[in-house]
């Protein structure tokens, strides 16, 4: 009998992965000379590489310079450019005074706007943010160019807005969304963003309702390398992590389409996130995007785009964007579970199919499917304890991340082999219903519970036929099973590598679960391995490999650099200063000033200045006190109005500051007003850990506060005020990091805290 052809079939699969991976982006060839009417990707690094020279979040210098570049650039264009400016708080309870930068261009006729999105301030405070969202920047910028130098006047108008203080908090799209009368005009939003520096970039829906009609339109629009599915969008819902164009959709009932990266996400939020690390495939993706949606949208009726139903979508070579109604999604799922009955019948009918080795072929996906559950659930966890330094990402995913994802893909296929190599005496249409039976439950479970993800029944639909196939045929061709098992390559390898990067490398249960359940979609072919263990042993191999690599790429250097972080926190109240760390793994730098005597503070998370992942301090140490001169507090008004107790604060800066953050005992606080802006009520009433506010502060402001509380209440103010100047200030010698050293992210660094507590009897 002549063998199944396992080792061409294997390598057709590999070149199916690579092809789907490849044709998700667009090339970069790299060319200088600019097409009038093309968008340039060269043109647009130049933007990009002008954006990103300093650090420019709210309050530090360089903000300034770049709100000109971008202004002066618009103006270049003859655009007339106006700029917005106001105090917001957002409801994170992050203070900040937003300058947004606004253009216009006219349409032919009056009615609902086209609004081009990105925003241009940096994290803070070490950010440089050529992708996030100096990217998005340059992006609108060059699609502008490109678009009006084909002299035509679109039918609807076209609003930019680029806009400020995204990172504090959606601030700047606040003040757009809520305070500007353009706002009400908009009729659709294209927003541009970043979470990384490379990779595809993901389209994703903001809408309030159904989907039906964005889907429409975008798919007429037709860009060329759509990377988008209803699933990613689902997930995105759950998280903490908005954007802009979420105040849009909140606040202002308009719809609107994200188009983000998340590659390469070690460089997010930090010192590396430059022009020379941003992946030029990634910058001529999102021109992809933006050139046939200007133009679509420009002439589209944007006053139609809501809708109440919901389309089921996702993108695939050669075909680009699939969607179906969500009407069909049950109707799918009861046909895949009626053929498979069907398919069953046919087969026990036969006597291909037995009922003892039907049971027993449950055995193999179980055992597998529970060691790669384990394996990627507690990976990430021995890592951490191997490799103490991996606790300093705070995102969680490492410089050598995408070697790890191939390690324990490699690992997880390994694992099947192995497991399946063990019952190599069920035949393999046997061995198909068990992955049938569970992948109908989740299809099921999907439609019930995740409809977005309900596009997973499509590989099932090939797999039926692929169950058919071998139900008929003793000897089927490889290569009419390789085509059948395309749809599950195809739609499932970009998810296996994508989670990880987006979640962080905790989440590489993801990858060995979405493996596993791949694997048993590819068992028509897998099945037919006749050496499963040597096949096994391989992927084992491989592993060891990919881990070695990992190994030898673990530790930091210039261009992967380690996160640091170094303050100095002075008690003004006691007379008492520290130094303070949040890394828990010290290099030389930081260690000289925490020294052998260094020790874990007893609280590191209550009232400690705020943070992304609520880090606290991992080490302090005993430190000189200097003579830094810590805010002015007056009491403007304190008085009984109807019951209640009426108290105005202002509290000034001595020094130049970047942030001041205030906390409360646990008094009510009945209405609060920040620089004019009122807090909402739900804030107040779901604030954490004591947190009054946060105040990013420009230009050295002051804070005024007016408060309102139960009468005889007695209020406790505990303040913390930060500068970002630990490095430059003359009163302490504290080093330049080493070259393999980066500022850590997400926390407050580089800074001088000073705190203090005020009663109010």
């Amino acid at each position: 009998m002549k063998r199944f052809p396992a080792v061409p079939s294997f390598f057709l699969i590999l070149l199916a992965i690579y092809w789907v991976f490849q044709a998700s982006m667009p090339d970069y060839g790299g060319s200088k000379e600019i097409a009038e009417h093309a968008f340039s990707t060269d043109a647009a690094l130049e933007h990009v590489k002008e954006l990103s020279q300093k650090p420019h979040g709210v309050g530090f210098p360089a903000h300034a310079e770049v709100r000109q570049y971008i202004v002066s650039e618009l103006r270049k264009m003859g655009l007339e450019t106006t700029l917005q400016q106001g105090f917001t708080a957002g409801d994170w309870g992050n203070l900040s005074r937003a300058t947004n930068i606004l253009a216009r261009i006219k349409g032919s006729r009056p009615g609902k706007a086209l609004l081009l999105l990105s925003h241009y301030d940096s994290s803070p405070h070490s950010s440089l943010g050529a992708s996030d969202a100096g990217s998005g920047v340059a992006t609108v910028l060059e699609g502008l160019r490109a678009f009006l130098s084909a002299n035509a006047q679109p039918t609807n108008d076209i609003i930019v807005l680029i806009s400020d203080a995204e990172e504090l908090g959606l601030n700047g799209a606040d003040l757009f969304v809520n305070e500007h009368p353009w706002a009400k005009e908009v009729g659709l939003v294209l927003n541009f963003e970043a979470r990384g520096s490379g990779g595809p970039s993901y389209m994703l829906i903001e809408t309030n309702r159904g989907n039906a009609k964005l889907i429409e339109e975008f798919t007429a629009a037709n860009p060329e390398y759509p990377m988008a599915n209803s699933l990613v969008y689902s997930i995105y819902k759950m998280l903490p992590n908005d954007t802009d164009l979420t105040i849009f959709r909140e606040d202002g009932d308009i719809e609107g389409l994200n188009f983000a990266f998340i590659g390469d996400h070690y460089d997010y939020h930090t010192a590396q996130d430059t022009y020379e690390r941003l992946d030029k495939k990634t910058l001529a993706h999102q021109g992809s995007y933006l050139m046939p949606l200007l133009d679509h949208f420009g002439e589209a009726d944007l006053e139609n785009l809501k809708s109440l139903d919901d389309r089921v979508y996702f993108n695939v070579p050669f075909f680009r964007l699939v969607s179906y109604p969500f009407d069909w999604i049950w109707s799918m799922c009861g046909i895949a579970i009626l053929a498979f009955v069907l398919l069953l019948a046919h087969g026990l009918r036969k006597k291909v199919l037995e009922p003892v080795q039907i049971a027993k072929g449950f055995l193999p996906m179980l055992l597998s499917m529970g060691i790669n559950i384990l394996v990627g659930y507690y990976c990430f966890t021995v890592l951490r304890w191997m490799y103490p330094g991996y606790r300093d990402m705070l995102h969680g995913f490492t410089y050598n991340g995408y070697t790890y994802i191939a390690a324990f893909v490699l690992l997880s296929i390994a694992v099947c082999f192995w497991a399946y190599s063990k019952f190599r005496a069920i035949d393999t249409p046997n061995l198909l219903v068990a992955p049938l039976v569970l992948w109908l439950g989740i299809c099921a479970a999907a439609a019930a519970y995740l409809p977005g993800a309900s596009f997973f029944i499509v590989p099932v639909f090939a797999f039926l036929a692929a169950f058919l196939v071998s139900i008929n045929q003793k000897r089927p061709s490889a290569y009419l099973l390789f085509f059948l098992a395309l749809p599950a390559i195809w739609i499932y390898a970009p998810f296996i590598k994508t989670f990880p990067v987006g979640l962080g490398l905790k989440m590489m249960v993801t990858s060995t679960l979405l493996t596993t359940l791949t694997f048993f979609l590819l068992l028509p072919i897998f099945g037919r391995y006749h050496k499963k263990k040597i096949w096994a042993y391989w992927g084992v191999f491989c592993f060891l490999g990919c881990m070695l690599a990992a190994h030898f790429n673990s530790g930091f250097s210039k261009d992967r650099a380690k996160p640091s972080s170094l303050l100095y926190v002075m008690d003004t109240d006691g007379n008492t200063a520290k130094w303070a760390t949040y890394d828990h793994v010290l290099i030389d730098w930081n260690a000289q000033f925490l020294g052998k005597d260094k020790k874990v503070p007893e609280q590191l998370s209550e009232r400690t200045i705020s943070s992304k992942y609520s880090s606290g301090f991992s080490f302090v140490s005993e430190a000189p006190t200097k003579d830094i001169d810590p805010p002015k507090i007056e009491t403007v008004r304190d008085t009984v109005v109807d019951g209640e107790r009426m108290l105005d604060i202002c509290i000034t800066p001595q020094r130049n500051i970047n942030r001041l953050e205030i906390f409360t005992n646990d008094v009510p606080i009945k209405a609060a007003t920040i620089n004019n802006v009122p807090l909402s009520d739900y804030y107040l009433e779901n604030r954490k850990g004591g947190k009054l506010i946060t105040h990013y502060v420009s230009d050295n402001a002051y804070t005024e506060m007016q408060l309102r509380l139960p009468q005889d209440s007695i209020l406790e103010l505990t303040i913390y005020e930060a500068s970002n100047d630990l490095l430059e200030n003359q009163q302490f010698t504290v080093p330049e990091r080493p070259e393999n050293s980066i500022p850590m992210p997400f926390v407050l660094n580089d800074a001088i805290l000073i705190t203090k507590t005020v009663r109010f009897e």
